[in-house]
């Protein structure tokens, strides 16, 4: 009877290791591929540390705090990450605006633009909590 129970347990673990390291090992290869260099010779990586570069000077505290609270339904360990994407998005819509800093409007269309489809419900959430019209911006759903 009981070495019945230790092989069950023994095969539970494997299992539960197992589906852990092909989850991990999802999430690594995806990351993975954002490194490799695109047809112009930098990754996306590259380009969303480019546009954060440039365009850190047009933040203004407000705009940094909008960020901040936009990016708090994201999960604490994810949120470093999405904010880099986001700024980066929202970096690259100034610079090729040329404003003079970056707006309301850009960290909005930024925001929603960087979010993958499948998070837009979870957007909109945030944004009405925030009161934000997204009428607006609705064509970039």
């Amino acid at each position: 009877m009981l070495q019945g129970w230790f092989l069950w347990f023994i095969l539970f673990w494997v299992v539960v290791l197992v589906g852990l390291f092909a989850i991990g090992g999802f999430f690594m290869f995806r990351k993975f591929l954002k490194v490799f260099p695109k047809e112009d010779g930098k990754s996306t990586l590259d380009w969303e540390e480019y546009y954060v570069d440039r365009s850190l000077k047009l933040w203004t505290p407000e705009s940094k705090n909008l960020l901040n609270e936009l990016v708090t339904p994201v999960p604490e360990l994810f949120r470093p990450v999405a904010k880099q994407k986001i700024a980066g998005k929202i970096g690259q819509l100034a610079l090729e605006e040329k404003a003079k800093r970056i707006e309301f409007d850009h960290i909005i269309r930024g925001y929603i633009l960087a979010t993958p489809k499948r998070d837009h419900k979870f957007l909109r959430k945030k944004l009405d909590e925030m009161k934000i019209d997204v009428r607006p911006y609705e064509q970039l759903f």
